[in-house]
C-alpha cells in the first residue's frame, strides 16, 4: 500500500489527476505502492513501472500512460487510444483529465 498523501499533492494539479486514476483503476492500484511512489521527495519510479507493466493488456498500458502523461507531458500520449478503452475507463480517463485542466 501507498503511504499517506500529503494534502498538497491531493491539490495539485499534476498529482491529482494521477491519483485519480491509480486509486480508481484496479490495476493502477495493484502498483500504487511505496516501491513506485515516494510522497516525501514527490517522486515516481515511471521506468520500474513500465516495466512492471509490459504483461499488462493494451487498455491497462493505455491509463498507465495516461495517467503518467497527466502528471508530466514528457510522458507520451496518443489521445486516440483513449477508443481502446470501455466506457468505465473512458470515463475514469476523462474526470482524470478535468482534474488536470480545469
Amino acid at each position: 500500500m501507498v503511504a499517506a498523501i500529503p494534502i498538497e499533492l491531493m491539490n495539485d494539479r499534476y498529482w491529482k489527476s494521477l491519483l485519480h486514476l491509480f486509486m480508481n483503476h484496479d490495476k493502477l492500484n495493484s502498483v500504487f505502492t511505496t516501491k513506485y511512489f515516494d510522497f516525501h521527495n514527490n517522486t515516481i519510479r515511471i521506468q520500474a513501472l513500465k516495466r512492471n507493466a509490459a504483461p499488462w493488456s493494451y487498455s491497462e498500458k493505455v491509463m498507465l500512460n495516461l495517467a503518467l502523461h497527466l502528471f508530466n507531458e514528457r510522458n507520451k500520449f496518443n489521445l486516440s487510444d483513449i477508443d481502446y478503452l470501455d466506457a468505465f475507463n473512458k470515463k475514469l480517463a476523462f474526470e482524470a483529465m478535468a482534474k488536470r485542466f480545469s
